[in-house]
């Protein structure tokens, strides 16, 4: 580390009052080194970064750091303030500052330099170095590691804790060990973007930390089980998910902190500080397996939320089947018109020169696709429920809802009503002969039956006939009817983006392609629709009126026209998490008018994804298309009126700052 920080890299008297011009004053050494090219442009990506998540540790130390084009080489600049400055640690402010700055794509020196100053900082021998010495070329090496820090009288690198410290401080500082090691698994109902933010933030909060944290993401692709050297060496494990982990045994025994996905992408320091803070204690999860979802999300969660995250591990699971089924069988009418559903089996009669036979050999495919969504659904509700035995009598039942035309609403009922029959099975009590069979044959066996009885013979007609009626009212939905529908699918996709609300949106327009009719695909057509309306929205803003927005946020900006396109509501997160009042009202108002137009000009989709990329699948295409132009209008002219009565401007408040930064600069 000796080539990346000098004895001009280091401020023992900074004077800045805020974090920015902290960063300002250290950042104008790097330039003077040549360090560092563009001032303006390495502070904006600094802000960029701090934006994100705060780099305050405790301990009185702040570490803004970021990767930058505007660096020449890895450096690290210390200042030393005397007042103190908020990086927003828990703890209150920072008098030591480490400025971490690393040449973009430099990934391995980013993180060379911040996790080996990070272990520097657990050892209270060397922040009391930092604190006492008086020159710069001593910090200099201190940091370098070229000069060992040597305890002072009565620091706390010798002396016994106060009452006031925690213990695990006392414990780092008496033996400075290997970094704390956590183990993380992110999972959301869809898998596509909550996952990896929530994993990207857990990672970057476990640098800034100082801890080594590897994470396990259960997406929509599959998942890559953790190294199982790295699940027995962890020290604690952090479960962010909204649907049940996956081989969830594999981390019994450790100090555990369980959340909601949400809570991974917005308090990852906060995860951190908990679960250190349950090994500490010494506080375990029991070695017993749970059922999947009934620990999941907060300690505190009642019946209503672990429902929510049973139907939706069911959705889940379901999702891809609806997204192949529905494209291929697309793909074949778009082929083979829509008279390939009469054309016989491809088993029997195929010709390989012609269209028409590759139409129906994929519109079978997708067809036979679409009969495993109801049994999909309901399996995998009640697996949510109890685990793997619940997985045969939560298919039986699904198969039993498609038998008795119970649809979608009979694969919901049916895996709730398995997974609660198994989980009351199995607190029966066995004697022991039987207890090796009882997962193999007994739980499937008695669970079967019960939910096969009911289905049949109890509550499935009820459900089948309120699941006809349902669809009559989907097919017969036409003028005010229509329009008020698509109103409130519209509001509900863009009210929480991404959210259970949006799920709740969704899964209802996916249901109805297991049983599709006219009204069905208009649904489906005004639910993917609204929920690209925000993320376009908030696109079109940021290049309209750019200095509306901050730097982070027009780069954002870039991303939200790709992501809106595609049908990935969530693109619009970042912008609603710095600005909910303004940019989720506006989102909902176009997210309305796009749902009621699509509904109004008809426009149909057979596929539950996939945005503009399958807009030659959509009945009424370019009405469809007007519909979400008009939406995203909308929203962003909204968004637009609405930031425009805020003063000061974010780039107009920046500027203030500089100037105001400047001034104290020429005062000292």
């Amino acid at each position: 580390m000796s080539s990346m920080i000098t004895a001009d890299l280091v401020d023992l008297d900074l004077s800045a009052e805020t974090k920015e011009a902290a960063a300002r004053s250290l950042a104008a050494r790097m330039v003077a080194l040549g360090r560092v090219t563009d001032l303006d442009g390495f502070l904006a990506d600094v802000a960029a970064r701090e934006a994100q998540m705060p780099t305050g540790l405790d301990g009185g130390i702040g570490i803004p750091h970021c990767r930058s084009a505007h660096v020449t080489e890895p450096t690290l600049a210390f200042g030393r303030a005397s007042q103190g400055i908020d990086f927003g640690a828990p703890d209150g402010p920072a008098d030591l500052v480490f400025l971490i700055a690393a040449p973009a794509g430099a990934d391995d020196a980013h993180l060379t330099i911040l996790s080996s100053l990070a272990r520097k900082l657990m050892d209270g021998a060397f922040t009391d170095a930092l604190r006492a010495v008086d020159s710069p070329e001593r910090v200099a090496t201190l940091i370098a590691g070229e000069e060992q820090a040597e305890p002072a009288a009565g620091s706390t690198a010798e002396s016994e804790p106060s009452a006031a410290e925690p213990a695990e401080r006392a414990e780092d500082v008496e033996r400075p060990s290997a970094p704390f090691r956590i183990v993380a698994v992110t999972s959301c109902p869809t898998g596509i973007a909550h996952t990896y933010m929530a994993a990207e933030s857990l990672e970057k909060a476990g640098e800034a930390a100082g801890v080594e944290l590897v994470v396990e993401t259960q997406g929509s692709a599959g998942f890559t089980r953790l190294d199982p050297a790295a699940v027995a060496a962890a020290d604690g494990v952090i479960f962010a998910h909204d649907v049940p982990v996956r081989e969830k045994e594999r981390f019994a025994g450790k100090p555990t902190v369980d959340v909601g996905v949400k809570a991974g992408i917005n308090r990852p320091a906060e995860l951190i500080a908990e679960v250190r803070d349950k090994a500490a204690r010494g506080e375990i999860t029991a070695a017993a397996k749970d059922t999947p979802v009934e620990q999941a999300g907060e300690p505190d969660e009642g019946y209503g939320t672990k429902l929510r995250k049973w139907l939706m591990s069911g959705v889940s699971y379901m999702v891809p089947f609806v997204a192949a089924g529905g494209l291929l069988i697309a793909l074949g009418f778009a082929i083979g018109g829509y008279e390939i559903n009469k054309a016989p089996s491809v088993a029997e009669h195929f010709g390989w020169g012609q269209a028409d036979s590759w139409a129906a050999l994929l519109f079978q495919i997708g067809g036979l696709a679409f009969s495993f969504l109801v049994p999909v659904l309901a399996g995998y509700i009640s697996y949510g429920m109890a685990d793997r035995p619940g997985l045969v009598p939560g298919f039986v039942g699904g198969a039993i809802a498609l038998t008795i035309n119970a649809g979608f609403l009979g694969g919901l009922v049916a895996g709730l009503i398995a997974g609660g029959t198994v989980l009351a099975v199995q607190r029966v009590r066995i004697p022991a002969p039987l207890r090796g069979i009882m997962p193999v044959v007994v739980i499937p066996l008695i669970s079967s039956i019960v939910v096969g009885f009911l289905m049949f013979l109890v509550i499935g007609k009820p459900i089948a006939s309120l699941q006809k009626a349902l669809t009559d009212w989907l097919s017969g939905l036409s003028g005010a009817n229509a329009l008020i529908l698509g109103v409130i699918l519209g509001l509900m996709m863009c009210f929480d983006l991404g959210g259970p609300l949006n799920k709740v949106a969704y899964a209802f327009a996916v249901g109805g392609l297991a049983t599709p009719n006219e009204g069905s695909l208009k649904v489906m057509a005004a639910v993917m629709a609204a929920g690209m309306v925000p993320p376009l929205a908030m696109a079109l803003a940021t290049t309209v009126r750019g200095k509306l927005f901050t730097r982070t946020e027009r780069e954002n900006g870039k991303a939200a026209w790709v992501l809106g396109a595609s049908f990935i509501t969530e693109g619009a997160i970042p912008f609603a998490a710095a600005d909910p009042l303004r940019v989720i009202p506006s989102a909902m108002a176009g997210g309305a008018v796009t749902g009621a137009l699509s509904m109004l000009f008809e426009c149909t989709l057979r596929a539950p994804h996939g945005g503009v990329f399958v807009i030659p699948l959509i009945g009424n295409p370019l009405l469809y298309l007007v519909a979400i132009a008009a939406g995203t209008l909308v929203s962003a002219s909204l968004v637009i009126l609405l930031k425009s009565a805020r003063k000061p401007a974010p780039e107009a408040m920046a500027t203030v700052e500089a100037g105001a930064e400047d001034k104290v600069a020429v005062a000292a």
